[in-house]
């Protein structure tokens, strides 16, 4: 029985020290559900088999620049108008949303107008370049509360165009095997064939692990999405496979959690979106804040009780924690 992570978008990072983060942050979130008692076994590794999925590195092109646009970081123009599609429809609800402040709304609306030029196709002209305009225009307005973390350059065209490199199924290595591919065989291998395993998918993450277990055959009594993208209805949901977006039938449960301030979550209610699988199984999603501009890490989710509680009943349903 395992307990497999699988992580998002960002920046070349350690997986030993990422796990150990995501079990701090776990257990955490535990303490505060009232599992104090199985603390000691979520951060020591007792009674469970945690792996990291690790895929980032597969990302990275020699010669890639990390702050430039999509096309200058290893993508190309189709990323970049993938990630131009992703942040207008964020964009978009943003602007949706009743009681909106009169200057944010300003800063919003210059924002989209730099992003999709009046009287040009939302996919004319150099994509990548108006998604950099409009990060820009974000980043001169510090403050903005559910896009501060655009603001704060925490999410560049370089991190947001992995989602777009995914999704583009690009990028084939010397066998053939496309980037999506290759990404996916890493989160496979870290599944437990024999057992079941207990999935807790972050960001990008959750639309690799959804697709790599629609080809799991093994049990996985609980699948937990933190900050998904996978409800985003013109760049993420259409390009998700298989169509039409389904739970996976190797799916026991699925929980979903999103917080409001955060940008990648920008349409949260994926049972809206979602088929059920021959067990009925639908994701139920939850609301869940934290504090601060920068609210999309996996830790700040994973350290809510409504996250962790969840996961620490399963592991221990099936390992007696």
């Amino acid at each position: 029985m395992r307990l497999v992570f699988v992580h998002g978008i960002g920046g070349p990072r350690d997986a030993d020290t990422e796990q150990e983060e995501w079990l701090r942050a776990l257990a955490e979130g535990a303490r505060r559900a009232g599992h104090a008692r199985k603390v000691s076994a979520l951060t020591r590794g007792w009674g469970v088999e945690t792996r990291f999925a690790y895929y980032g590195d597969l990302f990275h092109r020699s010669g890639a620049q990390g702050g430039g646009a999509p096309e200058a970081a290893g993508g190309t123009a189709e990323d970049a108008a993938v990630v131009a599609e992703l942040l207008l429809e964020v964009l978009d609800e943003r602007l949706a949303e009743p009681g909106l402040d009169p200057g944010e709304e300003r800063v919003l609306r210059h924002a989209r107008a730099r992003l999709a030029p009046a009287g040009q196709g939302q996919g004319a002209g150099e994509a990548g370049r108006r998604v950099l305009n409009a990060l820009t225009t974000l980043a001169s307005a510090p403050g903005l509360r559910r896009l501060g973390e655009l603001a704060s350059s925490r999410l560049t065209p370089t991190t947001l165009g992995q989602v777009a490199r995914y999704l583009n199924r690009g990028e084939p290595d010397g066998s053939g095997a496309t980037l999506d591919r290759r990404i996916r065989e890493r989160v496979a291998s870290c599944l437990d064939q024999d057992g079941p395993t207990v999935v807790v998918a972050h960001s990008l993450g959750t639309v690799v692990a959804l697709e790599t277990l629609h080809e799991h055959k093994g049990e996985v009594p609980l699948f937990v999405t933190i900050g998904s993208p996978l409800g985003i209805r013109t760049a993420v949901l259409p390009r998700t496979r298989p169509q039409p977006l389904a739970t996976p039938e190797c799916a026991g449960r699925w929980l979903n959690f999103w917080d409001r301030d955060d940008v990648i979550a920008a349409r949260p209610v994926l049972e809206d979106c979602t088929r059920p699988n021959t067990a009925r199984v639908l994701p139920r999603s939850e609301r869940v804040d934290s504090d601060g501009l920068w609210v999309h890490p996996a830790a700040l989710y994973l350290a809510h009780p409504a996250v962790a509680g969840p996961v620490v009943e399963a592991l221990d349903t099936l390992a007696g924690l």
